[in-house]
């Protein structure tokens, strides 16, 4: 799971402050689009965000400024404790086996994109991945999810079957739910901890930018249920 190419982007997270992102990572907006029966279908790119060699992005969910820090978290009292567990994601995982792919599965990483729905569910539609029209529904919905919560494997190679991305940021809008999602990290970015704990570097991560995740660096889906909004 763990990229090996070379790492030229990383986000710092502050003790009870903003992500601090180097390395002239591109940001834009992604929304989540449905089909008319409301399900999540595809990724639609949104607003991109001029260059910027350095930036800091807000955690607390309550700058003015948003999706940039204004430090509002110093006059809230924002608590930012990283809670989420620090061990690699194949450690973490559930394995569901299916005849020619397998799935793993970390339930608390979970950024309620709900990419994993339509079809029948992607847990159903492992164990049909010998029939081409299953398995393709398959692969596409798992390489959908945001923070990589859901992986597809070749059982064959034993490799993860993962999308291909550049190293990005995007922000989460979810119009269906009237809500806006979490910091979406791709590519291999590498996420620091505000101790110095360098996390595993994966394709795909969210992470909380509402300041009410319960798994904090990472989005736990919170967002949804207040209804965190980054217009200002």
């Amino acid at each position: 799971m763990t990229q090996q190419k070379p790492i030229d982007a990383k986000v710092q997270i502050s003790k009870n402050g903003p992500y601090i992102v180097s390395g002239d990572i591109p940001l834009n907006k992604e929304i989540i689009s449905t089909n008319d029966d409301d399900e999540s279908v595809k990724w639609t790119q949104g607003q991109k965000y001029p260059s910027q060699g350095q930036y800091a992005l807000c955690r607390c969910g309550r700058s003015g400024n948003k999706p940039f820090c204004d430090g509002s978290h110093m006059k809230t009292g924002f608590d930012g404790t990283e809670t989420a567990s620090r061990q690699p994601y194949l450690e973490q995982a559930k394995v569901i086996r299916g005849p020619t792919m397998s799935l793993t599965d970390v339930e608390n990483l979970c950024a309620f994109a709900r990419f994993c729905d339509p079809h029948g569910q992607v847990w159903n539609l492992v164990g049909e991945t010998d029939n081409p029209s299953a398995s393709k529904h398959f692969v596409s919905q798992t390489c959908d999810c945001p923070s990589g919560r859901l992986v597809a494997w070749d059982n064959e190679t034993g490799k993860p079957i993962e999308p291909k991305y550049e190293q990005s940021i995007g922000l989460i809008e979810d119009p269906v739910k009237g809500c806006s999602g979490p910091v979406w990290l791709r590519g291999g970015v590498q996420l620091i901890g505000a101790d110095g704990f360098e996390y595993e570097v994966r394709n795909r991560v969210t992470l909380c930018r509402c300041g009410a995740s319960q798994n904090k660096p990472f989005c736990d889906g919170t967002h949804a249920s207040i209804g965190f909004s980054d217009e200002n």
